[in-house]
């Protein structure tokens, strides 16, 4: 059913020693058995109520002070080794657009089970994701549903030399509810018709890449002027989405991806690609990164087996 107009580097992982492995490195500051650290000997004669002799006093308190020092040292290793694991367990934050939240939920998962640590996503508009960037959020990789967005953060010196790719290509939708029954909906004069008086779900036409595309391709149809007035605006594609699932909207606009991850809408159109500018997701590593794994993880995702992953969600080549 179509709307009609009229590779990665290598990289080696390195097995940490179990805490408790190298706890057992720290028994070499301590004294041997039998060396000074057994005060069994002379509790034995003081419940003989026999005095200790000088020299016995004094031994025994050269052994409480060997069982003292071992213990704090025991104890200081323990913070200093311990602190290299947890400052390690943070993977790269990722600002990646809603419509990713899947694919790149299973990509981080993949990645983890290689052994590296797993990537912390959030997830949003590129258009609010690109405007907290430029305001000096802190992150690692930014994943943009087009190429607006990230040219903006380009031309901010935002981006890592060399690190920006195309990541992943998509469509555009028109959906209804799954109990909805329309027939399939091909031109924009039918979608006008459809709609009614009532409103259609899309993103915001003018920051958000989904609700830009869904304009032009109104547009290129000739039904923007007519479908303008009736348009509930969203903050994000997946905001759209829910405003049909719920039954809000009878209609709404989103990427073939969302509609696939959802079991309250159906497809009753495909806009076809002429009628709006190519769907691509670039991806690029942000100048102020300081985690290491974050070049690992963006070339995870544009390797073979990343590239498997967002394909198994829907999304095409770029």
């Amino acid at each position: 059913m179509s709307l009609r107009p009229r590779e990665p580097a290598a990289r080696t992982t390195l097995i940490q020693p179990s805490l408790a492995s190298k706890l057992a490195s720290f028994a070499i500051l301590l004294p041997p058995a039998g060396e000074g650290l057994s005060l069994a000997p002379y509790r034995a004669r003081a419940r003989r109520d026999r005095p200790l002799a000088m020299s016995e006093f004094f031994a025994c308190s050269q052994a409480r002070h060997h069982v003292r020092w071992g213990r704090w040292l025991l104890f200081v290793g323990a913070l200093f080794l311990a602190a290299p694991t947890f400052a390690q367990s943070r993977g790269p934050l990722v600002l990646a657009a809603t419509s990713m939240q899947e694919a790149l939920s299973a990509a981080a998962d993949r990645f983890a089970a290689q052994g590296q640590p797993r990537p912390v996503l959030s997830f949003a508009a590129s258009s609010a994701l690109a405007r907290q960037i430029i305001a000096g959020a802190p992150a690692d990789l930014f994943v943009s549903a087009d190429e607006g967005w990230m040219d903006s953060i380009e031309r901010a010196g935002l981006l890592a030399p060399a690190t920006r790719a195309p990541l992943a290509g998509n469509r555009l939708v028109l959906i209804a509810p799954a109990t909805a029954r329309l027939p399939p909906i091909r031109t924009g004069a039918q979608i006008v018709a459809a709609l009614g008086k009532r409103r259609i779900a899309i993103a915001d036409p003018q920051a958000v890449p989904a609700g830009r595309y869904a304009r032009a391709a109104l547009a290129r149809m000739g039904a923007w002027q007519a479908i303008a007035p009736r348009v509930a605006a969203a903050e994000n594609v997946r905001a759209a989405l829910a405003l049909v699932e719920r039954g809000a909207a009878p209609l709404g606009i989103v990427y073939a991806t969302d509609a696939r991850a959802s079991k309250a809408v159906r497809v009753v159109g495909v806009f076809p690609a002429a009628s709006h500018r190519p769907i691509r997701y670039p991806i690029a590593r942000l100048v102020r990164s300081r985690e290491p794994s974050a070049e690992a993880f963006r070339r995870f995702l544009l390797s073979p087996a990343g590239r498997a992953i967002l394909r198994a969600h829907g999304f095409s080549a770029p």
